[in-house]
């Protein structure tokens, strides 16, 4: 930063770090009586390109405004006090945290002791909890973004990384406005967070791998897999860890994200042992009820949430060219005189299908949506026929549409179901759906579902859907 004091107000003291596309260094406030001390985050867009600093811009302020909403109400996520730009480039200014990051503990100290992880897993885990609550993924967990606070001995969770994400923003050569940025630490985070599709697990899987670290004093790219399942190896250098903490670990840093804890809470309850994580799998449903926000009275959605919303709904079953189509009766798709947030009738809930000869196609739209709710995507998509897979008008992508769409939907209710017809390789299905996607918005939607039987396979596969 060539600014000694930024904004004529915040006087630059020293550099704390630097990467890629931000620099954070300490300052004192010059404008209060008691100079606090803050952080300032430098941040230096991407792309130079006069006509994308407008969208920029506006990805930060909002941005900021979650940072600023995540701070004032947990005391474990540093407040911020201030964001600005300034000969085009931004700055975040934030409440200075003094104490150690856990990368310093551990060079001051040497591996942690059990109990010692174990007592910050459990501080920490509540903080996710609310995170992932607000339909946020930090999305950069490691060590060194968890200070211990000085004052308390409290870890404090720093540097999310939507901020650093909307400097990323380009244009793509189909005229999409996207990010040229990967937000992650190289072997601290999973494969699919490396993809571009992080998940709530994909935070546990960070921050299991650093309690590993502190257990062990390794990071991860100095610890090995198993050839045959590509799960990490680490036991080995924490031979004094229980049997029953280790089991947590390593099923936080579970390669698949089907395998790993689905929320922070449940992880929670599996280190304080609770009932709970005895079990072996926790419905998604179950899991997710505490993220739904509370059904809001406000009005219908403006045309642009219309046709995000349409969008999620039909792209999941008939692909994104039918969306288009959709949207010139989105009336009567969605009418105005129905609330976002309805009346919520108890989801119907799997159960067993009546013995016969071939599962009833009922209990494999159930086993779909299950599928996706435990964000089992490829599951999901598997059990979709090969010619729906093959559709370039439902995907243009093939999964990677699919799953696009299906990210954008933090969980679906199943209200009621009707076998319309089942008769010999095809069944057809009614069923009313609820969908919670992660804006926070709630649509009701009828669909007709077309099976057909798979022999090879001896199970329903999914061939198209209808709207009702």
């Amino acid at each position: 930063m060539t600014l000694q004091l930024l904004n004529n107000r915040y006087h630059v003291i020293r550099t704390l770090g630097s990467g890629g596309f931000s620099e954070t260094f300490l300052a004192e406030d010059t404008q209060m009586p008691s100079s606090r001390l803050c952080v300032i985050k430098q941040l230096k867009p991407a792309n130079n390109n006069p006509e994308l600093y407008q969208l920029v811009q506006e990805r930060f302020a909002r941005e900021a405004a979650i940072l600023e909403k995540l701070g004032e109400a947990n005391s474990q996520i540093p407040k911020l006090y201030a964001y600005l730009s300034e000969g085009g480039q931004f700055y975040l200014v934030q409440e200075w945290i003094e104490g150690d990051t856990l990368t310093q503990l551990v060079q001051k100290q040497g591996k942690l002791s059990e109990s010692t992880v174990k007592e910050i897993l459990i501080s920490i885990l509540p903080v996710l909890d609310y995170v992932h609550g607000q339909q946020i993924v930090h999305r950069d967990i490691k060590p060194d973004n968890i200070i211990i606070r000085s004052s308390d001995r409290v870890p404090v969770l720093i540097d999310f990384g939507a901020v650093r994400e909307a400097m990323g923003t380009t244009l793509s050569s189909q005229g999409n406005y996207t990010s040229s940025i990967v937000i992650g630490t190289p072997g601290f985070m999973p494969s699919e967070q490396a993809a571009g599709r992080p998940l709530y697990s994909s935070d546990l899987y960070s921050l299991g791998l650093t309690a590993i670290y502190l257990l062990t004093g390794k990071i991860p790219q100095d610890l090995t897999s198993d050839p045959q399942t590509g799960e990490v190896i680490w036991q080995q250098y924490a031979p004094q860890i229980s049997d029953s903490f280790a089991a947590v670990l390593n099923k936080a840093v579970m390669s698949h994200p089907k395998e790993r804890y689905y929320t922070a809470d449940e992880m929670l309850a599996a280190l304080q042992g609770s009932p709970r994580s005895s079990q072996k799998t926790i419905s998604y449903q179950q899991q997710q009820q505490k993220f739904s926000p509370s059904p809001s009275p406000s009005p219908s959605p403006q045309k642009s949430n219309k046709g995000l919303i349409s969008s999620l709904i039909i792209g999941g079953f008939v692909g994104v060219v039918v969306v288009v189509a959709f949207a010139l009766f989105s009336d009567e798709l969605f009418p105005p005189n129905v609330p976002d947030s309805p009346d919520n009738p108890t989801p119907i809930q799997s159960q067993n299908p009546s013995p016969v000869a071939k599962p009833s196609s009922q209990s494999a739209l159930i086993n779909y949506y299950e599928a996706i709710n435990n964000q089992q995507y490829r599951e999901a998509w598997d059990l979709r026929t090969p010619e729906s897979q093959n559709d370039a008008e439902q995907h243009p992508e093939g999964y990677k549409s699919f799953t696009d769409w299906w990210t954008q939907v933090r969980r679906v209710d199943i209200l009621d179901l009707d076998v319309v017809g089942e008769s010999g390789d095809f069944a057809t299905v009614d069923s009313e759906l609820r969908y919670l996607l992660n804006s926070g918005k709630t649509i009701n939607q009828s669909l007709r579902f077309n099976f057909i039987w798979d022999n090879q396979r001896e199970e329903w596969l999914l061939d198209d859907v209808e709207r009702l």
